[in-house]
């Protein structure tokens, strides 16, 4: 088996493996990622990660399947070890229940809890059942409004409270996420006026990663117990920038390359207009 270094936040998707039943990980090398000695010393994380899948309601066969994997031993020679297959999702367990100052650990928390949230919002019923761009926009508006909602109260109980203070954190998380580019820039770029709220003219793959963003951001703020506003505006640079390398890690647009598009409250309006009167 090749040493796995931990170096950078693509290195979860570079063990990634897939055969004719989709995408897994493997335990073993998942351990040596997140700098287990051991393999024996990371079977109780795995033990902790399937109580939480059971805990949250899931059937645990379909995130953590125990199989035969062969690995060298030298010289050519192989030999057949327990291994364990795990989704997705169970790698966002098995992060959640890791050593928690292994750096890594928490790079894999951030790594693996935006692409189960990617994973959740194109499985999400209500979203899958849309047809239109359009109609995904709206959808995709109306959820990063109320989770933008929960992150000013995540920020605010972080110690950011004025509104200039929440400005400067927002643009610390867009800065992460655009590759350095705060609200003014974002809409230099695009080419948008000063009066144009930037989020009203996203498309659906650009407001999917803001809520990303959002998402993230407020559950670190909490999990973290952050306290002071320096380290919420780090905190949310931080996950923004980890937004980025996940898209760049999938071969997606980077998001001030993506289109303009109409404001969505000319489609919102439109979408009324054309609603049938009630009698």
């Amino acid at each position: 088996m090749p040493e796995l270094v931990p170096n950078e936040m693509h290195v979860f998707e570079k063990v990634r493996r897939v055969d004719q039943n989709g995408e897994f990980w493997s335990a073993r090398d998942l351990s040596i990622i997140l700098e287990y000695s051991e393999y024996r010393h990371f079977k109780p994380v795995i033990a902790r990660a399937i109580e939480a899948c059971k805990n949250s309601g899931q059937q645990t066969r379909n995130h953590f399947e125990g199989f035969l994997d062969m690995v060298s031993i030298g010289s050519g020679a192989k030999v057949e070890v327990e291994d364990v297959r795990l989704s997705r999702y169970a790698c966002y367990l098995i992060v959640q229940n890791a050593s928690p100052e292994k750096e890594v650990v928490a790079l894999g928390q951030t790594y693996f809890a935006v692409q189960t949230r990617m994973q959740e919002i194109q499985q999400m019923e209500s979203f899958t059942k849309l047809e239109t761009e359009e109609e995904k926009r709206i959808f995709l508006r109306k959820e990063l409004t109320e989770h933008n909602k929960h992150l000013a109260s995540a920020a605010k109980s972080a110690g950011v409270v004025q509104p200039l203070d929440y400005a400067i954190f927002q643009n610390h998380g867009y800065k992460g996420l655009y590759g350095g580019l705060d609200v003014k820039g974002i809409r230099n770029k695009k080419g948008l006026k000063q009066s144009d709220n930037i989020l009203d003219h996203m498309g659906s793959t650009e407001l999917a990663a803001n809520l990303f963003r959002a998402t993230q951001t407020e559950d670190k703020l909490k999990r973290d117990g952050i306290k002071n506003k320096e380290s919420a505006n780090h905190t949310h640079y931080t996950v923004g920038r980890k937004v980025r390398k996940t898209i760049e890690d999938i071969g997606g647009t980077m998001p001030e390359h993506l289109p303009v598009e109409e404001s969505i409250k000319k489609i919102e309006a439109k979408a009324k207009k054309n609603l049938p009167e009630s009698k």
